[in-house]
């Protein structure tokens, strides 16, 4: 037991120096009685009555002598003996000094004025151990404690810290604490009552002074550190942490590492006989690794292995769309919503814009097709123009073919406003601008078929129809069944406009940039118009197709509505099949596809006969025809 007998030691040398120092204690001598509990709370209460009364019949509050009389005690290092003395010594107001530790639950008992603990809380040591096992990586650790309540305290206290830390133990062992044991792993010292004796004439003086210097305590010791006792009679300081530093010759040093100390900055220093020198890298040692298994490496997380406690584990694969950047992660996290993890798992990457820009090919090939379809168009209208006086173009109605094929240029152009990156200007106006352009176009499609019918059966003997043939009952078709179309589209814009927007979920490597159409319910109205128009004008030129005029051009207009009607009846699945830039190019081949199916059936047929049969292009040949 020598560390108990360095504290005995210690005890007589302090008494020794105060004694010959005058200055210290003037006209005082210090004496000491140490008593022995051996490990047992019945003796250290038998002592303590023994300590105070003198009588081995231990009468309380009764004193034969006045000899020897207690100015007041020090307590031993288990918490369990002071505990035991602190209930007899507080009753009589005699001043306990404790320079053991204490646990939590306790130091809430102890609660009697006389009672002063000249240690730190030992709250601060359980955090200081849990430090330590963070600092060091020390996930997977052993508890050995004493089989009492002070190791059961222990275990209830330090096992919810470690697992809040995400530290488990392997075992815990529990060993007997008897009084012989000499073991390395804990220093448990030896449970010694130290008396302070005072001449007995100044025994309550000497109480009640030791009282008041105990409450005002406060004073440097020999290490430069402030000793100060709370209001509670505890020390308020902290614990340092130190280091033995080995040098080659057997010499060292004692390194201070840090302080556990809540209020008191943390630091690393050496001190030698007093003076603080910098800390060296040199002195720094590499801790041993105390794990379960190796730490699970980036692109991976922790699985639970069934039976085993949470430190020991698998490491699985993060799962698709997640990462992992270091070492022993618990479980992988999600890129922000503008990155994805790159194909080790292990960071995260800016995903691609995902636009139809005019650099693109599919772009560039969109933009030729529409100009070209634009340029044959303003051609057609040209040739239409120059031989406007021709009977196929008057056999026709004129206006009304002028306005299909301004209508249909301007389709063909609207198809551009789908390319490059949406934008404020664009998104509101390219759907709204080809629904009216492309309503305009199909409302003189079927001015011109309720033409042809009506002008037929104005032939007939007696017929009322010849005062509903005309001119002023086409551009009434045309202008009726287009302002619907306006009026949808307006509605729209106010209500619920398209706006640009971007869509990071629907692809994992890509951010779609695209034009959020503000109403579903609006666009698929606007389109569906479109589609009401197409079916009334081919179900008109159907029932026409075969009526007996060679320039008819019902049959045209029906295989024109024919082309229109699988475009964009094949449209609306493949819409909804594809995301980002493709979406956008079925939408622009849908556009140009049917623009130039109405172009190509209804005008072609009549630009040969213009530009390569004129012998055909006159009246007599139209009245010959018909007879």
């Amino acid at each position: 037991m020598r560390k108990f007998y360095q504290h005995i030691l210690a005890l007589v040398f302090a008494v020794d120096e105060i004694n010959e120092n005058p200055k210290i204690l003037p006209n005082v001598t210090l004496g000491f009685h140490i008593y022995d509990s051996y490990f047992d709370l019945k003796m250290a209460y038998r002592n303590t009555l023994d300590l105070l009364f003198k009588s081995h019949h231990f009468v309380p509050n009764y004193m034969c002598g006045i000899q020897k009389n207690v100015g007041g005690v020090i307590g031993g290092l288990s918490s369990d003996t002071s505990t035991s003395m602190a209930d007899v010594l507080g009753l009589y107001k005699i001043p306990q000094i404790s320079y053991g530790s204490f646990e939590p639950a306790t130091n809430d008992q102890i609660k009697v004025a006389s009672f002063y603990r000249m240690v730190p809380n030992e709250d601060l040591q359980y955090k200081g151990i849990i430090q330590l096992l963070l600092h060091f990586g020390w996930k997977w650790v052993g508890l050995i404690t004493p089989d009492n309540e002070a190791g059961e305290h222990f275990l209830q206290i330090i096992e919810p810290m470690l697992l809040k830390n995400g530290i488990c133990s392997e075992f815990t062992e529990k060993f007997e604490y008897h009084l012989h044991f000499t073991g390395n792993i804990f220093d448990l010292g030896i449970k010694n009552i130290f008396q302070l004796m005072l001449p007995p004439s100044k025994r309550k003086q000497s109480e009640r002074k030791l009282h008041s210097l105990l409450q005002r305590i406060s004073f440097n010791n020999s290490a430069g550190d402030e000793i100060t006792l709370n209001e509670h009679g505890k020390l308020a300081a902290g614990f340092d942490i130190t280091n033995l530093v080995t040098f080659p010759n057997n010499s060292y040093i004692r390194v201070k590492v840090g302080r556990l100390d809540p209020q008191a900055p943390a630091g690393k220093e050496l001190t030698i006989n007093g003076n603080r020198i910098q800390w060296h890298r040199d002195f720094t040692q590499v801790p041993p690794l105390s794990l379960c298994n190796a730490n699970c490496l980036p692109g991976y997380e922790k699985k639970k292995k069934e039976g085993e406690k949470f430190c020991c584990y698998d490491c699985d694969p993060c799962p698709r769309g997640m990462f992992s950047n270091e070492k022993g992660l618990e479980t992988c996290a999600r890129c922000p919503p503008d990155q994805y993890p790159n194909e080790e798992q292990n960071e995260c990457i800016p995903k691609k814009p995902n636009v139809l820009s005019f650099g693109e090919t599919l772009a560039m090939v969109s933009t030729f097709s529409a100009l070209l379809f634009s340029l044959i168009t303003a051609m057609v209208l040209g040739i239409f123009i120059k031989h406007r006086d021709t009977a196929i173009v008057k056999a026709n109605n004129r206006s009304l073919t002028y306005i299909l094929l301004i209508s249909l240029l301007l389709c063909f152009l609207c198809s551009l406003m789908f390319i490059g990156m949406p934008n404020k200007a664009t998104c509101p106006l390219r759907q709204t601008a080809f629904g009216i352009v492309f309503s305009v176009a199909l409302s003189s499609i079927l001015a011109k078929t309720i033409s042809v019918v009506l002008a037929f059966m104005a032939t007939k003997p007696d017929s009322t129809i010849r005062k509903w043939v005309g001119k002023k009952l086409a551009y009434s078709i045309v202008l009726s069944c287009s302002i619907v179309q306006v009026g949808l589209c307006a509605f729209w814009l106010a209500t619920s406009a398209p706006f640009p927007d971007v869509d990071m979920h629907s692809s994992s490597e890509e951010i779609i940039f695209l034009c959020n159409e503000g109403s579903v319910l609006m666009f698929y109205g606007v389109l569906g118009y479109m589609g009401f128009l197409a079916i009334i004008s081919f179900t008109v030129a159907f029932l026409a197709r075969k009526l007996p005029d060679s320039f008819n051009e019902a049959k045209f207009i029906t295989f024109s509505m024919l082309v229109f009607c699988s475009v964009w009846f094949s449209f609306i699945p493949t819409y909804l099949s594809t995301r980002g830039k493709y979406m956008v190019a079925v939408e622009i081949f849908s556009i140009l596809a049917s623009s130039a199916g109405l172009l190509g059936c209804i005008f072609s047929p009549k630009c040969y006969i213009i530009v390569v049969r004129p012998e055909l292009n006159n009246r007599e040949q139209l009245i010959r025809r018909k007879t």
